[in-house]
């Protein structure tokens, strides 16, 4: 067992050390500036996925909304997780509608919408990123292995390869939400200030 242990350790390191490739560094200074432009300007975000994705989506909304690191206002964010809402749609629709029914409803064109999915081939969520590009959101996706039939779809896209389970392609996904939410807090909050108070050392 304890080899077996060593290995995931090993993976799980790997995953996050794909976190430090320039490439995975650029997607999360953007998405930090697009996200902090879309607060800025009264925009919210959408976040969705499906099984430990859409607790992620739900984590990732509630670190906005709430806090994070420190204090500071709170930031419009929803994970579309609402129990209601998904069972009527799912019922009446086909479950391939519960996300882009929400965009529909919610979406707005100053508004960002975030979907999560290792594998990029889930209906719901391939319904939702079509949904949010007719409504005029800006897309991003968390993507794993190909990317899936998502792959180039979104306006900014995060591909996690070489993994062929959804562990740790989530782990990765949530290192980067961690340091993209403290990238855009810094740019809110805390960027100016930074910028008064080397002037004053100046």
């Amino acid at each position: 067992m304890k080899n077996k242990i060593s290995l995931s350790l090993q993976q799980a390191a790997e995953a996050i050390d794909f976190l430090r490739l320039p490439e995975s560094i650029a997607f999360i200074e953007k998405a930090a500036l697009r996200l902090a432009s879309c607060f800025q300007e009264g925009g919210k975000v959408l976040v969705a996925g499906n099984g430990g994705s859409l607790c992620d989506a739900m984590h990732f909304a509630e670190e906005l909304t709430g806090l994070y690191r420190l204090k500071r206002p709170a930031l419009a964010a929803i994970a579309l997780a609402d129990p209601g809402h998904m069972s009527c749609v799912a019922n009446d629709l086909g479950y391939d509608c519960v996300f882009a029914r929400s965009i529909e409803a919610l979406g707005r064109p100053e508004d960002i919408f975030i979907a999560l999915t290792t594998s990029g081939n889930s209906l719901n969520l391939i319904e939702a990123v079509m949904t949010a590009k007719r409504q005029g959101l800006y897309t991003i996706c968390f993507l794993g292995k190909t990317g899936g039939k998502l792959r180039g779809c979104a306006d900014l896209e995060l591909i996690v390869p070489g993994f062929s389970y959804s562990d740790r392609i989530q782990e990765a996904h949530m290192t980067a939400i961690h340091i993209l939410i403290e990238m855009v807090e810094h740019q809110l909050f805390y960027a100016e200030k930074e910028l008064v108070s080397s002037c004053h050392v100046c």
